[in-house]
């Protein structure tokens, strides 16, 4: 796909965004603007942690995650409902590799019913659009 093309592909959806490494950057970027990157971040570390192998890593994943972006005070608080953080506190000590799923669903969806609109609508995004467009113009024309 052209750039243009794949940058306007990011408006199909959430997981084309996020699976793109412009795209992802280019909506860190949007959420840094609107002071609310941490829930891109709790959702990108939510993926590492799925990924996780061993036992030990998993139980330092998840402390790092917990106090991070969950525990009161937390410098990177998710904003998530007091049942979902309350089940993640008291299981926190022996996690597991679905333990943040139930969050990072929440997480997700807030991304994706509030701060994606917003982004297609910002002018980070139509800006990134403009200079794509531009680009493959000019690549294609080069006699104009």
């Amino acid at each position: 796909r052209s750039d243009a093309g794949e940058t306007m592909a990011w408006s199909e959806s959430v997981d084309t965004l996020l699976a793109n490494k412009d795209g992802l950057a280019a909506f860190w970027t949007f959420l840094k603007s609107e002071f609310s990157e941490e829930n891109v971040e709790f959702w990108l570390a939510c993926e590492d942690f799925k990924k996780t192998k061993s036992s030990t890593k998993i139980a330092l994943k998840a402390q790092k995650i917990y106090s991070d972006f969950i525990q009161a005070d937390a410098p990177k608080e998710i904003n998530i409902d007091f049942h979902t953080k309350n089940d993640i506190s008291q299981n926190i000590s022996e996690p597991t590799l679905s333990c943040f799923d139930d969050a990072q669903r929440l997480i997700y969806s807030l991304m994706a019913k509030d701060s994606f609109p917003r982004f297609l609508r910002s002018e980070v995004y139509k800006e990134l659009v403009k200079k794509h467009q531009d680009r493959n113009q000019k690549r294609w024309l080069p006699f104009l």
